[in-house]
């Protein structure tokens, strides 16, 4: 598996497992067939409600802590140096586990700069290797980091062919801060599946539409964590490491990006109320 080296040092699988929309009923096994297959690191949130079957399918698994890398992010409702401190360890006992490898603030709501000194302490205290942010936009990102001590590792962003993050992506990388994907696939919006430039490449190369998004997104040294309940779709999704694509075929995806969300924006009113109203 290639990793990606974090702004503290730490390694990084490029590729992982994220259990969003992953329902509790479904999670533990979904993530053991994920842990099968090969995958060793899986993204996981307070927010999805899934977390202790994330724990389960870990300890079931039999693989040594340390060949791990756990994911998992503070919500909202749990901003707040107090909450979050609270919080973060209400995960740790869910997963089952000392310790997270990365934990992330899931928005930029409420008190996350209490949030973000929480996890600052908690880094300190070995309960997690790395901090860092999601869904954070260029401008409430770069107020963050230049007031932290710890610089954030990570940025977990909406990133896919038709978004591809590049502007924000060269912001972060001032700061050592590594881009990871949620939606790699765009939920299949803007006809991904089907997208022609994505099937002409996959058909040089025997892949699917998927492991081509994957592959042009690794090749940019971006995480990515795909998602499915599907055995067969997570083993596929699993294979991206026996081809390279051309520049001229990376020059050819580049052209898809649309610069824009495919699903909101943290600037509309109604989509900040919609955040703070999920408990």
């Amino acid at each position: 598996m290639k990793t990606v080296k974090l702004n503290n040092g730490i390694e990084m699988p490029i590729l992982g497992y994220g259990v969003y929309q992953v329902t509790p009923e479904e999670c533990e096994r979904c993530v053991s067939d994920a842990i099968s297959i090969g995958y060793r690191s899986i993204d996981t949130a307070q927010a999805y409600h899934n977390e202790e079957e994330v724990g389960n399918a870990i300890r079931k698994s039999g693989i040594p802590r340390k060949e791990l890398f756990i994911t998992t992010k503070v919500w909202i409702t749990n901003a707040g140096y107090e909450k979050a401190t609270a919080s973060i360890d209400e995960s740790l006992r869910k997963l089952q586990t000392d310790y997270v490898d990365l934990l992330l603030i899931h928005q930029p709501f409420g008190d996350y700069y209490g949030t973000y000194r929480a996890m600052e302490k908690a880094y300190a205290d070995g309960k997690t290797r790395a901090i860092g942010v999601s869904n954070f936009y260029p401008d409430r990102f770069i107020d963050l980091a230049e007031h932290v001590d710890v610089k954030p590792a990570v940025n977990q962003v909406e990133t896919h062919v038709f978004n591809q993050q590049v502007k924000p992506q060269e912001i972060m990388r001032e700061y050592g801060t590594r881009v990871m994907s949620w939606g790699p696939f765009a939920e299949g919006r803007n006809g991904f599946f089907t997208n022609e430039t994505l099937a002409e490449i996959g058909r040089e190369y025997g892949k699917s539409v998927a492991q081509v998004a994957l592959r042009y997104l690794i090749q940019r040294d971006i995480i990515v964590i795909p998602k499915s309940t599907h055995k067969e779709r997570m083993a596929e999704n699993f294979d991206v490491f026996d081809f390279e694509l051309t520049e001229r075929d990376m020059e050819s995806i580049s052209k898809l990006d649309k610069d824009e969300s495919l699903f909101f924006s943290h600037y509309d009113p109604q989509t900040v109320k919609f955040l703070l109203s999920i408990k």
